[in-house]
This record gives structure tokens, sequence and C-alpha cells, in this order.
């Protein structure tokens, strides 16, 4: 039986939202593009009503399976937050969110975070598969998740709206035996695969 905290990779470890931890996320609320590509761009919040947010949080038990948690460093740096929702234990699938300050992007934070609790809900859970839903303007994220083995499943257009433009949701899925067969082999998570315009996309950030 293997004793390492399965919340903890080898850049960075999942915790719970701690009630000091409003001021990293009211700094983020401003940060519109951030705002934008995890959700939408919302209506300015006081310090108090995020202060308030952090320390109800930190309380809360969690919703079934639903979670939000804190992605820090292992120098205990916060770099960003990643959430499991829409979680069905009947048919075994989850969908998940995950955000990451623009000054801590492209060193692999995120996608750590997310196979952290890909393995926690399909090796403990005993959840079967992972949908993720990804803005069609947001390369970034599209890029991460083929890089991760996912599938695209599909596309949906005119989704949401934001910027004065409509934008299209692409619907990206992996199940556990998939996920399992990349970590046993993990060369093969770095392919190509067509994104939602019949394109390739790069391997690379």
């Amino acid at each position: 039986m293997n004793n390492k905290n399965v919340w903890e990779g080898k850049l960075v470890r999942l915790r719970a939202v701690e009630p000091e931890d409003w001021q990293f996320h009211f700094e983020w609320n401003q940060l519109s593009e951030m705002s934008r590509s995890l959700d939408q761009v919302w209506f300015p919040q006081s310090r108090a009503a995020v202060r308030q947010w952090a320390e109800e949080t930190a309380l809360k038990r969690p919703e079934g399976d639903c979670f939000h948690l804190e992605i820090e460093t292992l120098d205990g740096r916060l770099v960003g937050c990643i959430s499991a929702h829409s979680c069905n234990p009947r048919a075994g699938t989850f969908s998940y969110g995950v955000a990451i300050a623009p000054q801590y992007q492209r060193r692999g934070y995120a996608s750590e975070a997310v196979r952290l609790v890909l393995r926690y809900f399909f090796q403990e859970l005993r959840y079967q598969k992972v949908n993720a839903s990804v803005h069609d303007f947001n390369a970034p994220s599209i890029q991460m998740h083929v890089r991760m083995g996912f599938a695209l499943e599909g596309q949906l257009r005119r989704m949401g709206f934001t910027q004065g433009e409509y934008f299209d949701e692409l619907i990206f899925g992996m199940t556990a035996e998939e996920f399992a067969a990349l970590q046993a082999n993990p060369d093969r998570n770095h392919r190509k695969k067509p994104n939602g315009n019949g394109n390739d996309l790069p391997e690379d950030d």
C-alpha cells in the first residue's frame, strides 16, 4: 500500500480552501480573461463578499462527490483552483473545471492537478468517465486536453457569448480504462488530434 498523499504530485498538491485564501481569489476576480476562460465575466465583488465566501467554503461539507480545491505548489504558493461538478455516481460520470493564475501558466500545474483529480475519481470513487467542456477560443486548454490524451467527442455551436461574439463549446472525454493505459505508457500522451475545425493542434503549449 502506497502511503503517499493521493492529492500531491511532483509539482502541486490539492487542498481545501482556507479562510486566508480570500485575497488570492479577490485578485483573480479582477482578471477578466481568467474569468472568461473559466466561466464568464461577472459583476465586481467586494472584498467582504469574497472573504465571506472563503470563510464559508472552508467550513462547507462536500455536496456528494462535488468539491472545490485549491492548487498550490509543493513550497506552498497558491497558483489556482480546480473543482469537480456534474457528478453522477449511478452512471459513473463527472466533469471538472480548472484555472491557473496567468503568472503560473505553462508550467504543468493544470495538467498535474487534473491527473490527481482523475486518479482519485477513477481509483477511489469508481467513476468510469470524465467529461470536460472547453470554450473554442481557449487554445491553451484545448492543447492541454489534447496532450493529456482526451478524445474530442463533440462540438456544441453558439453555447456562450463574450466580447460581442458567440462561441462554441468543445466536449472532451476520457474513460477510466483510457486513463489507466496512458498512466502505464506516458509517451502516448503526446499525440496530435483534430480540433473542432478539423485542423491539427500542436503537441506543445
